[in-house]
């Protein structure tokens, strides 16, 4: 199936520079990763609140500056850490240095969720940085503009003016441009089925969509999410769709039988998320990702 591709993501919670960047640069010899990812939250989301956490568009410019060949990006953006323009001139200016490689992810970012737990480590990350808190739907309604913004920024030559709800421009201008054209592949992660899914609709390349229920909750939010395309008159067959896959166990045998379950369901992008200490990124390789390519055919 030569429509489904591999990523790494190196989240920044317990891990270094030095050892992100080995990563980055082992991956880069490894053709069955097609793309490299970071992590976006500001503090550690578990264990110790002072535990080191690099910034990730910081550190992305950095990795851009010292690989070749791997596409990259962030899963996800947090919408609510950065002003959307001023994220924009960031993304462009990665994009710059990378020669073209960036893949823009992201997502509504943490919310008034009502779970206790999912409230507390919004908390614990917002509260530290001076970040409102916002319900749920404000989130998601902030990032349909954002992505309108946004996409504009990298298009649009002329200074413009925007007069949304959540944010206002006047005279906006992102120059230089990113280099990829009309623009850099958007993936938005989101799982909301009401509102979440209707922005994956109207904006995104690639869908991330948050797993926890395995293939069949994949179908399920996939098929709400064609509903959506066929509202607004969009073929979904226009937007990839993509997974993360956490790997806890040093057993290849279970990732291999979830990544066989994901693309069954429809992921052609599946990125595995190794938890720190990451093993060799061509063990990786050798014992997960090309024995499923086998088994496809």
């Amino acid at each position: 199936m030569t429509d489904i591709s591999f990523g790494i993501k190196t989240s920044q919670s317990g891990i270094g520079y030095a050892d992100i960047l080995r990563i980055w640069q082992e991956a880069e010899a490894v053709d069955a990763f097609a793309d490299a990812w970071l992590w976006d939250h500001m503090v550690p989301l578990r264990g110790p609140v002072d535990g080191a956490a690099l910034e990730a568009w910081t550190l992305l410019a950095a990795l851009a500056a010292r690989t070749t060949r791997l596409r990259l990006g962030v899963i996800v953006t947090s919408n609510r850490l950065r002003p959307p323009a001023v994220l924009a001139k960031m993304a462009a200016t990665v994009d710059v240095i990378s020669a073209g490689r960036l893949n823009f992810g992201i997502g509504a970012g943490g919310s008034a969720v009502s779970d206790p737990n999912g409230l507390a480590m919004v908390r614990r990350e917002f509260d530290a940085y001076g970040i409102d808190i916002v319900p749920p739907r404000t989130a998601v309604a902030a990032l349909a503009e954002a992505c309108a913004l946004i996409k504009r920024m990298w298009t649009e030559n002329e200074p413009f003016d925007f007069t949304g709800e959540h944010y206002q421009l006047t005279g906006a201008v992102c120059a230089p441009k990113p280099v990829q054209q009309p623009r850099p592949p958007i993936m938005i992660g989101s799982g909301g089925e009401r509102f979440g899914l209707r922005v994956v609709a109207e904006h995104a390349d690639i869908w991330n969509c948050p797993i926890w229920g395995g293939g069949d909750e994949l179908r399920r939010k996939s098929a709400i999410l064609d509903e959506h395309c066929a509202a607004i008159g969009r073929d979904p067959a226009t937007i990839t769709r993509s997974v993360q896959l956490l790997l806890r166990s040093p057993d290849p045998a279970p990732a291999r039988d979830a990544l066989l379950d994901l693309i069954d369901a429809g992921a052609r992008h599946l990125v595995l998320a190794p938890i720190p200490p990451v093993p060799s990124v061509r063990r990786l390789a050798d014992e997960i990702v090309e024995p499923v390519l086998a088994q496809l055919g």
